[in-house]
């Protein structure tokens, strides 16, 4: 586990010893992250361990935040939450930076089109802020809407990612 300096807060990292990432949130939110691990691996399944920029995921994500939007595009992730879940965070890591969708387009882009709740759902419980990017994720008259990490933070990766894209 890593922290990073932000321009919203402090972000903490937890890579495995593969240097896949399993979870970015925000400092002073660890409790919702400890229980979404939890839920994800189980009750001993993630030992965290202090580690400084592990496999590089820290730097790529500072990368990220002084404008190269591309540098966290192909980090590696491992996720375990249910297929439906999985599916919806894959189709996330395709929307472009500097865009946005909605749930139902998200939910159209996986070829279910009445789930949008669910969609909305899976969204909630993505415990890979920012490279899994459900803070591209609008409401349907493209107002803001739930994030995890709070409106504001995602009113501001959305700007950022406006500006540098």
């Amino acid at each position: 586990m890593d922290s990073t300096p932000t321009p919203t807060g402090v972000a903490l990292l937890v890579c495995d010893e593969q240097g896949r990432l399993r979870a970015l949130d925000w400092e002073g939110y660890e409790a919702r992250m400890h229980r979404l691990l939890r839920l994800h691996y189980g009750e001993g399944g993630c030992v965290l361990e202090p580690a400084r920029d592990p496999s590089g995921r820290t730097s790529a994500l500072q990368a990220y935040l002084h404008g190269d939007l591309g540098a966290i595009a192909s980090l590696p992730v491992e996720t375990a939450g249910t297929p439906f879940q999985r599916e919806v965070w894959r189709a996330l890591r395709e929307i472009p930076a500097g865009t946005t969708t909605t749930y139902g387009r998200l939910a159209e882009r996986i070829g279910r089109p009445k789930a949008i709740r669910a969609v909305g759902m899976a969204n909630g419980a993505n415990p890979i802020s920012i490279v899994v990017p459900c803070h591209r994720v609008v409401g349907s008259n493209a107002s803001l809407t739930g994030y995890a990490g709070g409106l504001e933070r995602k009113r501001w990766l959305l700007n950022h990612e406006q500006t540098h894209a």
